[in-house]
């Protein structure tokens, strides 16, 4: 199947470009019957980038299919930007399957907490994805509360230094157009931007704090790339992590707890999942 780029301006038009992906989101529903499913209340992902070099979408969609769940949570930076000419197929693909999810038939809740790379799009998202855009979300779950905010807003960096976040961003889409197939170099570079500015501990200390004004038990945050757990004044919290790495990460919520699971895969081998 070709990953070549697809403009939204085609006068198939969005109907076209899902129909397409049908093929694909097909074969992976039929691989998941086949194999014991992961069960959830909640399922949650986040930075997936769809539409930047590094984003690890056949491993997505596969995780999408084969897990069983009545809630789905996209915490932010589900893309890259507002340029959709930048999605290759198997992006396109991850977008039908999310719409498909959003049918009132399947009975499954699909809700979209904007992150910094796609706040842009709250009024697009209703027509692309059939579903609404907050700025966080809250619910209840076997009688506790569950938060989920993308974590920008705890970014001091980001918002106070607007200029050379926007240079950096133009620096990391550039390399990532030279880098190598696997995009080692790309992922290095992020990794490394994370770390530099602490960015896992200010977003855990501060999302902590607001959930603790909410009233809220688990808090669920994305944006520093980097899936952890923390725990502070009875508020637990829990970082999705991305998939523009390798290993990714997603959280589920169900009878057994808040669990962070890690699909770690290189291009040519078997998905493989572990819990941490």
């Amino acid at each position: 199947m070709s990953d070549t780029a697809v403009s939204v301006s085609d006068t198939e038009g969005f109907r076209g470009i899902f129909q397409k992906g049908k093929n694909l989101v097909q074969f992976f529903e039929v691989m998941s019957n086949q194999e014991k499913p992961i069960v959830a209340d909640t399922l949650i992902i986040s930075d997936t980038h769809l539409g930047s070099e590094v984003c690890r979408a056949r491993e997505l969609l596969k995780i999408l299919t084969s897990c069983r769940f009545n809630r789905l949570v996209l915490n932010g930076d589900i893309f890259d930007d507002l340029n959709f000419e930048r999605l290759n197929r198997l992006h396109w693909d991850v977008v039908s399957y999310i719409r498909h999810l959003s049918n009132p038939e399947r009975g499954i809740e699909v809700v979209w907490v904007r992150g910094n790379h796609d706040h842009a799009l709250i009024n697009v998202m209703p027509n692309l994805l059939g579903i609404d855009a907050f700025s966080e979300y809250e619910w209840e779950y076997n009688g506790e509360k569950y938060f989920a905010l993308h974590g920008d807003q705890f970014d001091n960096f980001l918002y106070g230094h607007k200029f050379i976040s926007f240079i950096a961003t133009i620096f990391y889409d550039l390399v990532q157009k030279i880098d190598s197939r696997d995009m080692r170099f790309s992922r290095f570079i992020k990794r490394r931007s994370k770390k530099w500015l602490r960015l896992s501990k200010n977003v855990a200390n501060g999302a902590m704090h607001y959930a603790k004004l909410r009233k809220a038990q688990y808090v669920f945050c994305g944006h520093t790339h980097q899936a952890m757990k923390k725990e502070m004044d009875g508020v637990k919290y829990y970082n999705s992590g991305c998939w523009t790495d390798i290993p990714s990460h997603f959280i589920t919520v169900g009878e057994d707890g808040v669990k962070i699971h890690v699909c770690d895969r290189v291009e040519t081998e078997k998905i493989t999942f572990a819990k941490i």
